[in-house]
């Protein structure tokens, strides 16, 4: 399959690219080579393709259930008695709702944490996006639970064959207030052995580290370096409450972070992320929505404009989070995070494309594209959007959106009635 698509305005230039397989084959301007597809690229952009780096995509299902409320007792009263009920048919529902909210919005991949990988990861695959996918894992400092999901990682694990590379493995041990020491080292061997990345919460909240520092003696990410877990091949969602120590742990060890203002802000966990501490260390940073029920929407326009604002707002500072920066954390970040050569729009690297509507009300005047992204755009200045070089949504149109809302929608009600 070769895709061109032709007089596309990219860095401010006019050119046309070419598509081979799922590559990125060739840019320069006039290519004459015929093509399966021609796309007319005039009056659009063309931009790397977003990345999510935090989601809960199945919680679509519980979104705007449960609102207004502080972090745990919002998880304890709300959201975990909930999730009792839930069977892998509404996971993959409800993820299917997560991908066709994301196509829409330009996002092509997203790293997700969520119960019943199986359905999750089989919605990804069915709608064309990349995933790293996780399964939640809990063991609640009990021993049999701990067991149990030793042999779902396991099991998972050896069960990926089935799915396309678009979707790629990774551990989702949940938070260090939920997961014991004992097992975190079980996971990290595993991930070491296995070069499977590790994906969990990590200091969300002011009462998280202080429990920490009670239950530990140490900080969160002391604590989890203490265990030996820490290296290049984990990312820790939030931090939000980190010291200076902890930042240069980070560094050393090359971990990743993944900044999530939106659910932050609504559950008031805090909004001091500090994102000039991580950059200075070197820390790299990438910017996620959070599930839809802490976040409410999946749109990625909507997370970068909220990192970039709160951060200067916080810290008394406009020029933290410049627009460049920002865009940089919501695509380039794609490839250390989790492994697939995307996030550029490059020679060789995935055809992972997003083409935007410049007459956009909100996209006119154009002085600087990247600017217009970061805080004027919305999800809604998305017309295509290209990942492994298939066209998922052209348009503006996702084929089977219609069967999908429909099916959500009825799922969500069915899933809040059966707690009842």
């Amino acid at each position: 399959m070769t895709i061109l698509i032709k007089n596309i305005s990219l860095n401010g230039q006019q050119t046309d690219v070419l598509i081979k397989g799922n590559v990125i084959a060739e840019i320069k301007a006039n290519i004459s080579l015929s093509a399966d597809k021609t796309i007319d690229g005039k009056g659009k952009a063309l931009v790397a393709g977003l990345f999510n780096g935090h989601n809960h995509a199945a919680m679509t299902l519980l979104r705007g259930y449960g609102d207004d409320m502080p972090l745990m007792p919002w998880l304890e009263e709300v959201i975990w008695p909930t999730e009792k009920y839930l069977n892998e048919n509404d996971v993959y529902w409800g993820a299917k709702l997560a991908c066709l909210e994301m196509i829409k919005s330009g996002t092509t991949t997203f790293v997700d944490m969520y119960h019943f990988f199986p359905g999750t990861a089989r919605a990804v695959d069915e709608m064309g996006m990349r995933g790293m996918i996780t399964q939640a894992g809990f063991d609640f400092f009990k021993p049999e639970l701990a067991n149990r999901y030793k042999l779902e990682v396991e099991r998972q694990f050896g069960e990926m064959s089935q799915y396309s590379n678009r979707i790629r493995y990774a551990i989702g041990a949940h938070a260090i207030y939920t997961v014991s020491g004992d097992t975190f080292k079980w996971l990290s061997d595993f991930s070491k052995q296995n070069n499977v990345p590790i994906h969990t919460h990590l200091s969300e909240t002011i009462g998280e580290r202080e429990n920490a520092i009670n239950d530990f003696g140490a900080s969160p990410v002391q604590y989890l370096n203490q265990l030996g877990i820490l290296n290049d091949q984990v990312s820790l969602a939030h931090c939000v409450h980190l010291d200076d120590t902890d930042i240069h742990i980070l560094a050393d060890k090359g971990v990743q972070v993944v900044h999530n203002p939106a659910s932050n802000m609504k559950l008031a966990s805090g909004n001091k992320f500090r994102y000039d501490a991580f950059k200075k260390a070197g820390v790299t940073v990438a910017i996620g929505t959070d599930g839809p029920s802490s976040s409410n929407n999946l749109d990625m326009f909507t997370a970068m404009k909220l990192a970039s604002f709160n951060g200067k707002a916080a810290f008394g500072d406009p020029e933290l989070w410049n627009a460049e920066e920002t865009f940089k954390c919501a695509t380039e970040t794609v490839e250390s995070i989790t492994g697939f050569k995307s996030g550029k729009v490059e020679k060789g690297y995935l055809a992972d494309l997003v083409l935007v509507d410049l007459n956009r009300p909100e996209m006119v005047p154009n002085h600087n594209l990247i600017s217009n992204l970061v805080y004027s755009a919305n999800g809604s200045v998305v017309d295509t959007v290209i990942c492994d070089g298939k066209i998922l949504m052209e348009n503006r149109k996702v084929e089977g959106e219609d069967e999908i809302l429909k099916n959500a929608h009825r799922i969500a009600e069915n899933l809040v009635n059966r707690k009842k």
